[in-house]
Parts: structure tokens; sequence; C-alpha cells
């Protein structure tokens, strides 16, 4: 008979697919692999926004009309919120470290970083609206950036969540 409690159990589940972890074991790994994840969205996110706010001390930002001007603060703004959605889950874990709370802290975590790559989208699509604009000028740019969005939504969601369907069981973990 183990004295382990019953929560430190490797699940049966995941020992029949050959991983052999208890739940604060998974959630280590889970955390480290979101950790990882975050990185890589976080560094693209705070470079993009760390040129929008550069963008209103040029010289041509007075030349923008009223629309690129909206479309600029719309930009920053999903900007400044795609950053903190994508860096709250480091806040979140250094406040909740130490309570063995690691489980709930992952699924937290896990959705704000959703949220950020939503807002990183939203971002990424108003940046270009605005960028292509001021370049082209031309009555094709909403098409363009449509079909770049569809672009991030079949590599960020459509794929991987097909994946997801075709290849397991609905578990998630």
């Amino acid at each position: 008979m183990s004295t382990r409690p019953q929560q430190d159990q490797p699940d049966a589940g995941d020992q029949a697919r050959g991983r052999r972890e208890t739940s604060d074991e998974r959630a280590d790994r889970r955390w480290g692999e979101l950790m990882q994840e975050i990185r890589v969205a976080q560094t693209g996110v705070q470079i993009l926004f760390g040129f929008l706010l550069t963008v209103v001390f040029t010289p041509r930002f007075s030349d923008l009309s009223t629309t690129d001007t909206t479309i600029y603060i719309i930009t920053v703004s999903l900007g400044a919120a795609a950053t903190g959605a994508l860096i709250g889950p480091v806040s979140f874990h250094r406040i909740v470290a130490g309570r063995r709370i690691k489980p709930q802290a992952v699924v937290w975590a896990s959705r704000l970083t959703f949220l950020g790559l939503l807002l990183l989208l939203a971002t990424l699509t108003s940046a270009l609206l605005l960028v292509l604009r001021v370049a082209t000028h031309d009555d094709y740019v909403p098409w363009l950036v449509s079909g770049l969005v569809l672009w991030y939504l079949l590599c960020w969601y459509v794929l991987p969540l097909w994946v997801r369907r075709r290849y397991t069981n609905g578990d998630d973990r």
C-alpha cells in the first residue's frame, strides 16, 4: 500500500500511454511547456509593440488621415492588451507560487496565453491594415489583409484544432 496521497499517484490513462507522472509532475511539465510557448509570443509582441510606440514620434505621423490615426490608436491599444495578456502568466506564477495550486495556475495561465494570442492576431491585423493603407492607398488592401488573417487563423487555430481532433481522443493532457 502506497503512503502517497491519491492525487500524487500516476494517472492510469497516462500509464497506458507510457507517461508516468503525478498530477503535480504533469502540472510542472505543462507549466514548462507553456513558458516556452509564451517566450516566443512575448518576444514578438514586445518588439511589435515597441515599434508601434515609436511611430507617433516620426515626422509622417502628423500627415496621417483621421482614419489612419484611429487605426493606429486601436493598434497600439491592442498591442498593449496583447502584451499584458502574454506577460500575465509570469506575474500570475509569481503571485501564486508556493501555494500548491499549480494545476489551477496552469489552466488560468493557458487562458491568458490564448487570449494574448487572440489579441496578437488583432494587433497584427490592425497593424497590417495601417501599414498597407499608408504604403499603397489602394482598394485591395482590405482584401490582402483579410487573406493574411485567414492565413494566421489557418496556422494558429484551424490546423492545430484539426490535428487535435484527428489524432486524439479529446484528452487535453
